[in-house]
């Protein structure tokens, strides 16, 4: 989970400025050098290593002697430099209980201007081997750290996000800082806990907004009934930080399994039969 909140608001400007240098640093090294990080950030040896044992008592940097003594930045750090961030812009004011965890995200409420949701991603937690082969975002090198990764993947959400709202049923994006999504909170629950008294009107309006999407150019690409909420009244898509743009060689295939995805489900669970071929051609129009 995050970094606790008293952790963040007792933050030394020092410590803060150690987490600054290691994220800049980790672009260069896996294990950041001790010489390296009191030429970053100007302080004497007693006290950035003062520092760095506070940090490393929060769980917030790592600190390794092989294969080379060093220290990295790790998600709690990762994750007080977002917060600071969007508290300081205003965006974040309190962070409250964690709502909901998937295999590469937590995500949690959050007090902003009303009530908000924040997503933490965390690309490599669970699912690292998978993560570096299927994402077009993480570039073709050895040394790409989890949490930039994360950051990679919360971009990508937002920017589906802001292309696809209002047209699309989808969260409001809010603001964005490193690895963490603001945007708006969804009142419904996940569409595997509903109890649908009208299935087919539900599916249709999920296929319908598939359509809205694909019409924007773009392509959920992890499309199942996890990643669907639903209400009394509406229905939104979400996590969409693996989308693909509809001009990608495989837009139409990774469409075609996206869509089966939901009719399998609609049909186990309500029993409602929809051919596969009918649903993919409306959605492409």
């Amino acid at each position: 989970m995050p970094v606790p909140a008293e952790y963040v608001r007792s933050l030394h400007a020092y410590e803060l400025n150690v987490l600054l240098a290691l994220e800049r640093l980790m672009r260069r090294y896996r294990w950041v050098p001790l010489e390296m990080l009191r030429s970053a950030t100007n302080l004497s040896e007693s006290e950035l290593t003062y520092r760095l044992g506070r940090l490393i008592d929060m769980d917030m940097v790592r600190y390794e002697k092989v294969p080379y003594e060093g220290y990295a930045l790790v998600f709690n750090g990762y994750d007080t430099l977002a917060l600071h961030t969007l508290t300081r812009r205003g965006t974040v004011q309190a962070l409250g209980s964690r709502i909901g965890v998937g295999k590469e995200s937590e995500v949690y409420e959050a007090m902003g201007l009303g009530v908000v949701v924040l997503k933490f991603h965390r690309v490599g937690q669970r699912s690292f081997q998978a993560a570096r082969i299927k994402r077009g975002y993480m570039p073709e090198t050895r040394h790409w750290p989890w949490i930039f990764a994360s950051a990679s993947s919360a971009k990508m959400e937002y920017d589906a996000l802001k292309r696809l709202h209002p047209a699309v049923s989808v969260p409001l994006p809010i603001d964005r800082n490193r690895h963490v999504v603001v945007m708006s909170f969804i009142p419904g629950v996940n569409l595997t806990r509903a109890v649908l008294e009208e299935p087919q009107e539900v599916l249709e309006e999920i296929l319908q907004n598939v359509a809205g999407a694909y019409r924007l150019g773009v392509v959920h690409a992890d499309l199942s009934e996890f990643n669907v909420m639903v209400d009394e009244a509406q229905c939104w898509l979400i996590d969409w930080p693996q989308w693909i743009e509809t001009t990608h060689p495989n837009a139409r295939e990774i469409l075609r399994r996206d869509v089966e995805n939901v009719l399998r489900y609609f049909r186990r669970k309500y029993g409602i039969e929809y051919p596969l071929d009918e649903a993919v051609a409306r959605v492409i129009g």
